[in-house]
């Protein structure tokens, strides 16, 4: 049987470059060799594109970044399909111009097959702000929020609350404050990454919940669902993928009521958002008795692929094994292009123009 010729692209040039290598490194190790052959494709934080076929090879690479790229060759994005024969491309570009549409843009215009969310959907979830006006339209219950786009202290504020860049993943830029004192700082901080910033209410004693999505826009499968309890005051960047030390519990022990109402929830942020492919979707529930059941917090449309990753993991309880799940994703971005490919890209009129 031909072998599927998957890109699996990495790297980039936002504050996220580094998590991409080591998700890029876990997925290049559970594509199935007897079906894909691969080609890494990274871009550098210069925005260069090589093609480092030995970069994954060793793990201590990813902390020699300068170092490795010196053997890559370079390539320009336009000629990657036709050298290499590619079918897929896998985007592995967490942030900004990964999973803000921007890099789904250039794989429509090429075209070719991509694995995750296309670009509407993509620009959508990146910004927190428009994600939540779309959910809270649909009914769905979202953290008490308010946009600042400048560093002009808004009023009122309640405290505690947490700052956040509108576009950024992975918890960078995020600072949790208790007092006002320290919320023009952070309102700072956070305008060095963003134009635009979110002042979110923190909810009181919250659990963090997540749930995989897996499917087409029309037909989102959930995961079970896992619950976060980061090692810091909250699940920010060093928490994720620095010390270690956070836990994961899989399944969440949610009631299940709750539980189901969870998981209906994501499938439908996912809809409403214009989804496909794959996403995860973050939730907080309160302490019993405090406001809403739960709150859903945030979609990430390019989540973390690591070895210790959520996305993988919840798949991985429900019974679709990490090689599977990307046998999964290859085939859906195979099936939506094959799609796209018989729509017409022209139209004659009637009559000429200029009759």
């Amino acid at each position: 049987m031909k072998k599927i010729n998957v890109a699996v692209i990495f790297g980039g040039t936002n504050t996220e470059h580094e998590v991409s290598l080591v998700s890029a490194r876990a997925i290049i190790q559970n594509l199935n060799p007897e079906k894909y052959q691969i080609l890494p494709v990274m871009i550098t934080k210069a925005n260069q594109w090589l093609t480092p076929k030995s970069f994954l090879a060793d793990p201590t690479h990813l902390r020699s970044l300068p170092e490795t790229t010196r053997s890559g060759i370079t390539v320009k994005p336009q000629e990657i399909t036709a050298a290499h024969q590619i079918d897929v491309f896998f985007p592995v570009l967490h942030g900004p111009y990964g999973e803000d549409g921007t890099i789904q843009g250039l794989l429509e215009m090429m075209p070719v097959a991509y694995v995750g969310c296309g670009v509407l959907a993509s620009a959508i979830c990146m910004d927190k702000d428009i994600q939540k006006r779309l959910c809270l339209q649909a009914g769905l219950p979202v953290v008490p929020y308010q946009v600042v786009t400048s560093a002009v202290v808004p009023d009122p504020v309640s405290f505690p609350c947490f700052v956040k860049p509108a576009n950024q993943g992975s918890s960078v830029g995020v600072t949790k404050v208790h007092r006002s004192k320290d919320l023009k700082p952070a309102l700072i901080a956070a305008f060095k990454l963003d134009t635009k910033v979110l002042i979110e209410t923190a909810v009181p004693m919250a659990r963090e919940i997540e749930c995989a999505i897996l499917g087409t826009t029309e037909h989102p499968e959930a995961s079970v669902l896992g619950e976060v309890i980061p090692s810091n005051e909250f699940y920010d960047y060093n928490a994720k993928y620095i010390d270690g030390q956070s836990q994961a519990i899989i399944p969440a022990r949610l009631p299940t009521k709750l539980a189901h109402a969870i998981q209906s929830a994501a499938q439908k942020a996912f809809i409403v958002c214009g989804g496909y492919g794959l996403a995860r979707v973050d939730f907080l529930v309160p302490k019993e008795g405090r406001g809403e059941p739960y709150y859903l917090s945030e979609l990430n449309t390019l989540p973390g692929f690591t070895t210790i990753s959520m996305y993988p993991k919840l798949w991985q309880a429900s019974g679709l094994k990490y090689a599977k799940l990307l046998d999964r994703l290859i085939d859906l971005a195979l099936n939506r292009h094959q799609q796209k490919s018989k729509l017409k890209l022209s139209y004659q009129p009637k009559s000429a123009w200029f009759d």
